[in-house]
């Protein structure tokens, strides 16, 4: 799909109105825009370069769904005065490619210069991607282009060479509740018209359940105000179980930052300390479908496989620690199978707390010996003063001498015959 230039943005026509919420909702200009102010703040490289009318560099636009990559690809051909044309990875090839690039030089002899918008450029090809090396290099075309995904592994080092890469973060709670405010209250674009009553608990709940993404927001919002019949007066009072309906009751229900969230990860990990997949894969899901942060049960899930696995499987570490990264490579929904995986392969584990407690009984000991020297023969010698005092003398190279290990002790005389591990799990 191409769209052009927005010569007259401001005007909302008949179709347009019967455009979806979020899609009407879009700011136009840089000052309406929500979020990501580390990109688009008064002080920022990107707002100085409009403001001076400096050239547009291309650009790959990286985060989250709904944190508002196409709305600021579409502002910033509106602020650079260029055309706008879009095209969507998922369904353009190289014969779209070219012709759009065929049609902006054409646009460029008339004076007019153009931006090739390309949603999900990760779903782009090598050979897709390079088709559009030329004419970003010469100047026939300032690419930007959208991603969920990392561009250092999506997108070929020749076009990324060429671009500059902006990583927008996910909306804050406050951020989302402006943007439904704007629309609750605006009677062009919004649904002022249907006289919507929230209360601003039930605002705040939405927000923070839609995990930062402001199209989720809009859409539930959108929604559950259809849903709610209106009242004489025209008002529409919009309930709790309405937005529960429209947003999807575990999502709507869960509370990232109260009791119930830590109360679902204290159950996952005590369900996989007890070896129980069924369990923990059923509060994994409750965390997942109701809109907890990946990486924090990436986190809790590393934590555990080194407090209550560790040395009972050393492999353990490893499958949590790939899966969090995989997690933050990819992000929702496909996190939730390395998720899944790593929670099945923890619970079936063998489980020993050999690492917890022989780090804290060394804690204590430590706490209490602090002031103890450390042995003469475990320093280093690096001066000949240090040689006169004894530093080094008596130091077995454990590699060179079989006896060492057996014979040299390495602790404090205090603590000389102290055991944290068991010698069968050195």
């Amino acid at each position: 799909m191409t769209i052009p230039l927005f010569d007259e943005p401001e005007e909302v026509s008949g179709d347009a109105a019967l455009a979806p919420l979020a899609e009407r909702m879009r700011p136009q200009r840089l000052e309406d825009f929500v979020g990501q102010k580390h990109l688009i703040g008064i002080e920022s490289g990107l707002r100085r370069t409009l403001a001076n009318r400096g050239k547009l560099p291309s650009l790959i636009l990286w985060g989250a769904p709904g944190t508002g990559k196409t709305t600021l690809a579409r502002i910033l051909a509106i602020e650079s005065g260029k055309r706008f044309v879009q095209l969507s990875a998922t369904f353009a090839g190289v014969k779209e490619l070219r012709a759009a690039i065929v049609e902006a030089r054409e646009m460029r002899r008339r004076g007019r210069d153009t931006i090739i918008f390309i949603d999900e450029i990760h779903r782009f090809n090598k050979s897709q991607q390079d088709a559009l090396l030329p004419a970003v290099e010469d100047g026939t075309v300032t690419l930007i282009g959208a991603t969920t995904e990392n561009p250092s592994f999506e997108v070929t080092g020749a076009l990324l060479s060429r671009s500059r890469v902006l990583a927008l973060k996910p909306l804050s709670d406050e951020d989302v509740t402006l943007i439904l405010r704007r629309a609750i209250d605006d009677e062009v674009k919004g649904i002022a018209n249907l006289k919507p009553r929230l209360t601003d608990e039930s605002l705040a709940r939405l927000a923070q359940s839609s995990g930062g993404d402001a199209r989720v927001a809009l859409t539930a919002l959108e929604s559950a105000v259809e849903a709610t019949p209106a009242s004489a007066d025209g008002e529409r009072e919009v309930t709790n179980e309405i937005l529960e309906e429209a947003l999807g009751r575990a999502r709507f229900a869960y509370d990232k930052g109260g009791e119930e969230h830590y109360n679902l990860a204290s159950a996952l990990i005590k369900s996989v300390r007890n070896s129980d997949a069924n369990a923990a894969l059923y509060w994994l899901a409750r965390l997942i479908e109701g809109g907890a942060d990946p990486i924090f049960i990436a986190r809790r899930l590393c934590i555990l496989a080194s407090e209550d696995i560790g040395l009972a499987d050393p492999h353990a570490i490893t499958h949590a620690a790939s899966a969090a990264h995989i997690t933050h490579l990819i992000g929702l929904p496909e996190a939730l199978y390395p998720l899944a995986q790593t929670t099945i392969y923890l619970a079936r584990a063998p489980k020993s707390n050999l690492v917890k407690t022989a780090y804290f009984a060394a804690a204590e000991d430590a706490r209490e010996t602090a002031r103890e020297s450390v042995p003469l023969h475990l320093r280093n010698a690096i001066t000949n003063l240090m040689r006169s005092q004894g530093y080094g003398k008596g130091y077995r190279y454990a590699h060179d001498d079989a006896r060492a290990r057996d014979e040299m002790t390495c602790l404090p005389d205090k603590l000389r015959d102290r055991k944290y591990v068991p010698d069968d799990e050195r």
